[in-house]
């Protein structure tokens, strides 16, 4: 894991010691909120609907032990005992004052943590694969890469002020994408090229929102020391190029869509030609520096790595964990467990400070001290011995956070929604928690096989709507809450947006369009081991909408 070097560590003290003062000036009155408000989403604090937002980044998704105490710490003193996981790896706390928020950026940097362009029109907290270095299928571990992306994008005097917010994801496996690297403005994958040599694929111009766009391939190889280049080379097009006059359409995706990819990769090519050999060029020197501090934990001996016997046993909560919460892990006898924040009756995402510090004790003991945030509102323990499953499920669920629910439906993301949300349209959580509460039988869940639920309280896709296999939209309909039902979406190598099915539902008719939408699949699958996905591409839509709208 990455540790701060002590130029580090001061700009962090030094931001925060900067908005103290601002937030002083906002509160004496000598400051008026519009002038507030470009110096508040520098350092992430949003107004919400409700109170103001702090949104704190987690580069990468990986945190040791020391920073979950400290979150668990800032959720109870400055908040109301919980904190939220979004989809970008970030944590998010809802209902801090104004006048405390210098004290919990201190305490924030003392763990070497910090909310510094988790907003504002800038390069955001880059993303990765949340089974990063230990994941068997990766060439190499990406959290590397995405430290020195990290390094180089933050306070970049050019893209400070982006037409619009900037995302960049990074993923090691060549064939089974876990970071959605097709729905960023940047996609960079680790890749070999023809022959045997190691450097990146780069992907441009995805994203949702209300104009979703899949990303196209920029450039398929750039070799290692010129990756930062290439990105600067991108950077600056779009910065040049990308519309300023509208918001809606001031996203990369809209200028790759209207350049085209050939004529954007060219004027990329152009740009890159002027500063591929500049002091941005990487030395093997500097990549060894970043990738020492990932170097894999010492493993310890593992026993008997068999699971077998408590996929049998009597234990059927404890099978259907190990069933459904494990992921193969590149070392023999270790596993990464799956920890899902999603048990009926909870918001999705959601942890309370408690629960935190329990994760903490349990990181500590049964995985190296590390958890690690992923794009699905969940956790990782990534380095977990198989012969300690059992010992991590039950320590687990003493805290609501053993659900053996992962990859299932009800493991469904959505945003805040008009709980919180003042761009939202429609609640999103109370109809996650619903749609929680009627599928609730996990035999059920097992035998529907994996599904994606995403729920976004509006069109601007924060729920990722677009790549459920289910997707739900709220909207206005005449100022009454509807939800409108996409199919067929998904993030990863086979990468599609989902189609709207028809006109939106109410909001009391939504859970059993949902509950239809299963019907037809189960009616309509090829054998059991069909999934959602490909039986809606195999029988199309038509099927499904002659369910839902039957009566219409």
């Amino acid at each position: 894991m990455y540790n701060y070097e002590p130029q580090d560590q001061r700009i962090v003290e030094e931001r925060a010691a900067q908005f103290r003062g601002q937030v002083q000036r906002r509160l004496d009155g000598s400051v008026i909120e519009n002038e507030f408000k470009p110096l508040r989403l520098q350092n992430g604090l949003y107004m919400q609907l409700h109170a103001y937002m702090l949104r704190v980044a987690i580069p990468y998704g990986l945190l040791n032990t020391k920073q979950v105490r400290r979150l668990a710490h800032i959720a109870r003193k400055y908040d109301r005992g919980y904190a939220h996981f979004t989809t970008r790896q970030n944590i998010q706390y809802n209902w801090p004052q104004l006048q405390d928020v210098p004290a919990i950026l201190d305490e924030l940097a003392e763990v070497q943590m910090h909310a510094i362009q988790t907003s504002g029109n800038c390069i955001r907290n880059t993303t990765s694969d949340h089974l990063a270095g230990v994941a068997q299928d990766e060439l190499e571990d990406p959290r590397p890469y995405c430290e020195l992306i990290r390094q180089w994008s933050t306070f970049h005097p050019e893209f400070a002020f982006l037409p619009r917010k900037f995302k960049i994801a990074v993923t090691g496996a060549p064939a089974h994408d876990r970071a959605a690297i097709r729905f960023h403005d940047i996609g960079v994958r680790i890749v070999d090229n023809a022959a045997g040599e190691r450097g990146f694929e780069v992907w441009v111009g995805g994203g949702l929102g209300r104009t979703p766009h899949i990303a196209k391939i920029c450039r398929e190889y750039v070799a290692y020391a010129d990756l930062l280049s290439y990105l600067e080379a991108i950077m600056r097009v779009y910065n040049r190029q990308g519309r300023r006059d509208n918001k809606y359409k001031a996203r990369i995706k809209i200028l790759v869509n209207a350049m085209g990819i050939e004529a954007f990769a060219a004027a990329v090519d152009a740009e890159w030609a002027e500063i591929k050999d500049s002091a941005l060029k990487l030395e093997r020197s500097e990549i060894d520096r970043i990738r020492v501090q990932f170097a894999a934990p010492e493993y310890a001996p593992a026993g008997d790595d068999n699971l077998a016997g408590l996929l049998l046993g009597s234990n059927r909560e404890l099978a259907h964990f190990v069933r459904n919460n494990l992921r193969p892990h590149k070392v023999p006898g270790y596993t990464a467990v799956m920890v899902s924040l999603k048990p009926k009756g909870r918001p999705p995402g959601d942890v309370s400070d408690t629960q935190l510090e329990a994760l903490a004790d349990i990181a500590d003991t049964f995985s190296q001290g590390e958890l690690v945030v992923t794009h699905g509102q969940n956790l990782v323990l990534p380095n977990v011995r198989k012969q300690d499953v059992a010992a991590v499920h039950a320590k687990l669920s003493e805290w609501e956070l053993g659900t053996p629910n992962i990859g299932h439906l009800t493991d469904s993301i959505c945003c805040p929604g008009l709980d919180f949300c003042n761009l939202a349209n429609a609640r999103s959580i109370p109809l996650a928690m619903e749609i929680n509460e009627r599928f609730d039988a996990i035999d059920y869940l097992e035998d529907l096989g994996p599904i994606s639920l995403k729920i976004s309280g509006c069109i601007n896709a924060c729920g990722h709507h677009h790549v459920g296999d289910i997707g739900i939209l709220g909207i206005d309909k005449l100022g009454v809450e509807a939800y409108q039902l996409l199919l067929g979406g998904s993030p990863g190598d086979d990468a599609s947006i989902g189609s709207i099915v028809g006109q939106a539902f109410d909001a009391d008719k939504i859970v059993d369009a949902v509950q239809t939408v299963l019907d037809v699949y189960l009616a309509n699958r090829s054998s059991a081991d069909e999934r959602f996905r490909d039986t809606y591409r195999r029988i199309g839509k038509a099927p499904f909408k002659k369910a839902l709208y039957a009566d219409h």
